[in-house]
């Protein structure tokens, strides 16, 4: 039978009782699926009811085949490439009946994978690990060479249904393009999450995650997006004819009170030439004529205001961050970073020279391992390097990898006042509504906000800071980023005026940014 996922009325609701999913009903076959939405939408937990890691609150789940499942933690620091793999309890025994073991236990380990071991020699050199031995401690390789190296230990069981969560984070370009081939050459049932645009333009279906519910749409991410920008176009059309009717049906309403108004005043002034009880007809007469006119244009009214909230249910609040950022400029030819001979802690051995000046912008890429990270803190003076010199001119902001810089118990405007400590609250205010925080958004406090709320929060605490950072540093930013934040943090970027180092593996996002420069690290150490 042909490998297959299904879910029947499918929900899942938190213990404190918010649903994150709810009532789903579709069916996947063999095939390259993609899941996208913004963090926090329900995309992992999704994933995990399929994999088997949590049970639907209600509704069934069904698999057909051999699952395996990549989630985004990683390998434990303790453990072997075996057992990252796998298969260390098997390598073992069949290394015991080598050397001679009739152990039933040790046959019964093996089972039928008697080419176990040239399996994982086959995809250890697909994810371009080959020179990894069984016994090597994950701890000596990368983040993103744990992630290749968990991905082969699912390959190597031959799964038919095969289930990945944010599989390009902390990948270089060279593992993004073994994991796209995995990929394109995948057969069974493939189900991705994730917010690489790449990545998402091999699949055949996108499922976006909104709201509990899962939309389906045929074709890759370019097609989605297409999609959904002709729905919003609609969309907003329908909101402003839904306006115009409601400010037409209360006019309606409003000059039938005023002909009303004008008609009680003929109809008082000659109901005094008239007999008492012909008058008090007339009267009645009046009023139920005039509650039902008044109660036609306020049926009306009602229904125009019902439909402008169905159309405006139907936008999608992923408004634009427009910004203007002047205290980040940098004059063209001043001098913002240099770096001579330097060679950081971990990585690379080759001497690192900059001159950055003005406001260039510069992406630092290269394998996984080659110490680009430890570049960025010896080049800002935060980590010892092993030789050389970096200066930094200007005031300067570091993003690192999955730091959060905001007090979770601090609303938004405490954080970034914080960083802005001499700011007048009206001004800091005015900024944070141009991040999107308006009103009594900008007083929440942080822990409360959603994914995309606190990445907006962490890019204003970043930009107005006080000195305006006249260089940004960011490592890594777009790592566990739904499209939405990775969008706004393009925009703000748009409108940044200072020099702007990155490091990145996300191919797309670089070439959203405009680069001066691009500068490849080398990995020239063994292993």
């Amino acid at each position: 039978m042909s490998s297959f996922l299904s879910l029947s009325h499918a929900s899942f609701v938190l213990p404190e009782g918010r649903t994150i999913l709810d009532d789903l009903t579709f069916g996947l076959g063999p095939g390259r699926h993609g899941l996208v939405g913004d963090n926090g939408s329900g995309k992992s937990t999704l994933l995990r009811l399929l994999a088997g890691e949590l049970e639907p609150t209600s509704g069934a789940v069904d698999v057909s085949g051999r699952r395996a499942y990549l989630p985004q933690t990683r390998a434990s620091a303790g453990s072997t490439v075996a057992d990252v793999l796998g298969v260390a309890p098997a390598l073992a025994a069949l290394a015991r009946i080598e050397e001679g073991s009739v152990d039933p236990a040790d046959y019964d380990l093996v089972g039928d994978d008697w080419d176990l071991p040239d399996r994982v020699e086959r995809w250890l050199e697909q994810v371009g690990l080959g020179g990894l031995g069984p016994d090597r401690p994950v701890s000596a390789i990368s983040g993103g060479e744990s992630t290749m190296l968990r991905l082969a230990g699912l390959m190597v069981g031959e799964p038919e249904v095969l289930l990945l969560d944010e599989p390009t984070n902390d990948l270089d370009a060279a593992a993004r393009g073994r994991l796209a081939r995995i990929v394109d050459e995948f057969t069974g049932v493939l189900v991705v999450v994730s917010h690489d645009r790449s990545l998402l333009e091999r699949v055949d279906h996108i499922g976006e995650v909104r709201a509990g519910a899962v939309r389906w749409f045929g074709g890759a991410f370019s097609d989605y997006a297409a999609a959904v920008e002709a729905e919003q176009e609609a969309a907003l059309r329908a909101v402003s004819a839904a306006k115009a009717d409601v400010r037409r049906q209360r006019q309606d309403l409003m000059d039938q009170q005023t002909k009303q108004a004008r008609r009680d005043r003929r109809g008082r002034a000659n109901a005094d030439s008239l007999p008492r009880i012909i008058a008090g007809t007339y009267q009645r007469r009046a009023e139920v004529t005039s509650g039902r006119l008044r109660g036609m244009h306020e049926d009306r009214l009602d229904g125009s205001r019902a439909a402008l909230a169905t159309a405006e249910e139907r936008v999608r609040d992923d408004r634009r961050i427009r910004v203007d950022l002047p205290d980040t400029e940098v004059p063209a030819r001043r001098e913002v970073l240099r770096a001579e001979g330097l060679v950081p802690a971990f990585g690379t051995s080759q001497p690192f020279d900059l001159d950055l000046r003005g406001p260039e912008r510069i992406a630092l890429v290269g394998r996984n391992g080659a110490g680009k990270s430890s570049l960025l803190r010896a080049l800002l003076g935060l980590q010892e390097p092993r030789s050389g010199r970096s200066v930094v001119h200007v005031p300067w902001r570091y993003l690192p990898q999955g730091v959060d810089l905001l007090d979770p118990e601090r609303t938004v405007l405490e954080n970034v006042r914080d960083a802005a400590p001499e700011a007048d609250p009206g001004t800091v205010r005015a900024q944070l509504a141009r991040f999107l925080f308006r009103g009594n958004a900008v007083d929440q406090v942080t822990s409360t906000l959603s994914g995309g709320e606190r990445w907006r929060a962490t890019l204003a605490s970043l930009l107005l800071a006080t000195p305006a950072p006249q260089l940004l540093v960011l490592d890594e930013p777009t790592n566990n980023l739904d499209l939405a934040s990775i969008a706004h943090l393009t925009e703000v970027l748009d409108s940044y005026r200072g020099a702007l180092l990155v490091v990145s593996h996300d191919a797309s996002f670089l070439a959203d940014l405009s680069l001066d420069r691009t500068i490849e690290m080398a990995r020239s150490f063994p292993g």
